[in-house]
Parts: C-alpha cells; structure tokens; sequence
C-alpha cells in the first residue's frame, strides 16, 4: 500500500502530531508499506525509508519564530502569489490560517506527482483542512486522525481569558466550522481514545461509525525505568505549557497552595521562552520553586521521567495523553486529571491517582497525598510500567490503522464497482 501522509506542521516538541507522525510512519514502513509525507515547516523527524515532501508556508507566525531566516531562499514574487497573499495578510491580522493554506498546497503536490506517484490514501494528521475535500474528490480516499477539534481550544483559552480584549483575540483566531466541514465529508476519522471519539462526534455532528478510536503507543523500550534515585520532593510536567489545554495554570496556582513545605521543586520540561509558568509562577511567589528546562533530548527526557518522584499532568483535554504514558512507562508515579482519556489510559488509584481538572486545591491535595505515602508511590510506579507495556504500543497503533485503511479502500472499490454498474 502506498500512503501519503499530510502534516502542516511537523515539531516533535509542540501538539504531538510529530510525535505521532514519527512513529506510525515508521511502524508502516516496517509492516511493507510505501510511506510518503507532504509537510510544512518545522518539518518531522522520521525513518530514512520515507520519502518527505517539504512544502513552505507563509505564516507571520513562522516569520516571528525564524526572524530573517525566514525570506532566505524565496522568490520575492512568490508573496504575492494568492494563496500565499492570503496566509500572510489573514495572520498577521491575529487569525490561524496554517492549517487551511498547507491542506491547498498539499492538494498542489499531490496532483503534481499523481503522474509518477499514486497513492492509494491519504492520511491528514490533525489538519482537517479545506483542501482535504479536493484531494477526496480527486478520487483518492481520504482518512485523518484528531486528538481534539480546534473547538476544544478556542473553550480553553477563553475559560483562561483574563479579559475581553484576551477573548476576542482568541474568537478571531481559531477558524470556525472548518474542521467540522470536512470532517463530515472525508471517509474516516481516528481518535486516540474512545473518550476523544465521543467528542469529536459530537463536536462535529458525526455518526459514530465515521469515527474509529485507535490509541497511540509508547516506546517502552526507550522509555524505560533506569537505575537512578527518585529526588525527593520533585514534581515534573513535560508539555506546552502556554497551551490552555494543558492546565499549567493550575499546577503552579497548587504549587503555590504547597509553597509551605520546603521539600517540593517543580521542573517543567518546555520551550525556554514559555512564557505561562515564569509568569504566573512569579506573580504567585513560587519562582524560586520552578525550573524551566527548555528542550531535552530524548535521553535527558527518560533521565527526568525516572528522577522525578511523581509527574503532573493538570490536563483540561487530553486525546490520549503521551507525556503521562512515557512517564508511567518509567515507573513514575503519575497524577493527573480525569479529563479527556486519562481514565482509559490511568486507572485511578492503581496505576496512577486521578484528581478532578480545573481544580488547584485538589490538584495540591492530590500532590501531597501522594508524596506522603512511599507505598503508594511505589505500586503506581509497578502497575503503570505495566499498563502501558501490556496495552499501548506503536506496532499496535499501526496494526490498527492499517486495518482501518483497509476497510476503507474496500468500501471505496466497492462504491466504484456499483457506480460503473450502473
């Protein structure tokens, strides 16, 4: 089978969609398949035996994060071709139009290796753009998976809003019905949990079958418990933090509820310019409590995950919840949330604690119970490793969705059959 996979953005530290891409393109490659990526910048990381198309965009967001690196290698005429014309001028006026422009240039690069290069599906990762709908009509089947709809965090952010000016921002930001419009029309949509799927079809008006949960995986080869001493008193969050879905807000808001006991520190594994916890972390007076680490590698990740002596995870949505699940496959003792899919990946009280979201006081009484109690710790640590290594794994992921293209291409050939019988 050849499949494409369509990616507007590719970061392995930002939405988890790199993630994701990584590795079911990689698992694929291993079970026979031809895998391609059509990608806009950051581009993914993956296996040598994928074949990337890297396409630019346009965005004013990319120009603020690459500065003058940004117009190196382009034409100048090209700003002024339309489709790049609009993804310019509509977020520099404050709106997210990545997604929309990247789903039209991949329809672009699709019909432009259709002579050389078919493809028997394409695959969107969390896009669900207008161009989707033309490459459907093109007669390529077209299937994309969604932790959550852009829905989710245009709530968020305007729960978290702290003033009108604040809200509006965020109303003109996300772009409205898109993701349901052509979610409605593709063939196929996978979430990573059943609770996920419930959401999405509600949120988009969709009939359960059009929707299919496959759970992501964890490497748990990689993600492994090390011979190292937990730190006494060391919280750990790993995650965007300046993403409202993510709840930091209420982990430092707890964190300051705790700053009586001298014993805790909390590391925050994110982008050094997050801006979110050094600010609030300050405001409240627990800056001295704080650490932000920046980027790590990979190895520094699992060296943190097994130093920690529990994770946070103060989720207000989770699709599935990666950190959590890499975290709980080193043996971490893991508190988190019962939001999204954490109940279907954590069982409260046995392979994690699970404290109800949006809620600080509970967030610290969650945090203290837990460090107070050796015992405690150490089950969650045992039965977590083994919930994850017994249940979610990347070669089962890929087992999934290569059934589910499967049935999907039978469903199309069979659509073919009848309309050329009649």
């Amino acid at each position: 089978m050849r499949v494409c996979f369509l990616l507007h953005q590719g970061s392995m530290y930002s939405g988890g969609q790199g993630i994701y891409l990584h590795h079911i393109t990689r698992e694929l490659v291993e079970l026979g398949h031809e895998v391609h990526v059509i990608a806009g910048p950051p581009y993914p990381e993956v296996v040598e035996d994928i074949v990337v198309h890297r396409i630019p965009n346009y965005s004013i967001y990319r120009l603020l994060e690459t500065g003058r690196f940004f117009f190196f290698g382009r034409d100048p005429a090209s700003f002024f071709h339309p489709l790049n014309f609009y993804e310019m001028a509509t977020s520099r006026a404050g709106m997210f139009s990545v997604m929309a422009a990247f789903s039209f240039r991949a329809y672009r690069k699709i019909r432009e290796l259709a002579p050389d290069t078919r493809f028997d599906i394409v695959h969107d990762v969390q896009g669900l753009g207008y161009g989707a709908l033309l490459i459907k009509a093109n007669g390529l089947p077209v299937v994309a998976n969604i932790h959550h709809p852009l829905q989710v965090d245009r709530a968020n952010r305007l729960r978290q809003a702290p003033n009108l000016g604040e809200m509006i921002k965020w109303l003109r930001f996300y772009p409205f019905w898109m993701q349901e419009i052509v979610a409605r029309r593709i063939d196929r949509i996978i979430t990573g949990s059943l609770s996920s799927a419930h959401f999405v079809a509600d949120a988009f008006r969709l009939p359960p079958k059009q929707i299919t949960a496959i759970y992501d995986g964890v490497e748990s080869d990689v993600f492994r418990p090390l011979d190292v001493e937990r730190e006494p008193g060391t919280l750990l969050y790993v995650g965007n933090s300046d993403d409202r879905n993510k709840g930091a807000r209420y982990l430092i808001e707890a964190l300051a509820l705790l700053k009586h006991r001298t014993d805790l520190h909390l590391t925050v594994v994110d982008r050094s310019i997050a801006n979110l916890v050094p600010t609030l972390s300050s405001k409240l007076g627990v800056e001295h409590m704080v650490t932000l680490t920046g980027r790590l590698s990979r190895e520094d990740l699992v060296s943190r995950y097994n130093r920690a002596q529990l994770f946070v995870s103060p989720s207000l949505y989770e699709g599935f919840g990666l950190p959590a699940a890499e975290a709980m496959s080193c043996e971490a003792p893991v508190l988190a949330t019962t939001a999204g899919a954490y109940p279907e990946v954590i069982e409260d009280g046995k392979s994690g604690v699970l404290v109800p979201a949006g809620d600080a006081p509970a967030l610290a009484a969650g945090i203290e119970r837990t460090l107070d109690d050796a015992a405690l710790q150490a089950r969650l640590g045992k039965e977590g490793r083994r919930r994850i290594v017994d249940h979610f794994s990347w070669r089962d992921t890929a087992s999934g969705t290569q059934a589910l293209y499967e049935e999907v291409l039978g469903a199309s050939r069979r659509r073919a059959a009848r309309s050329v019988s009649r």
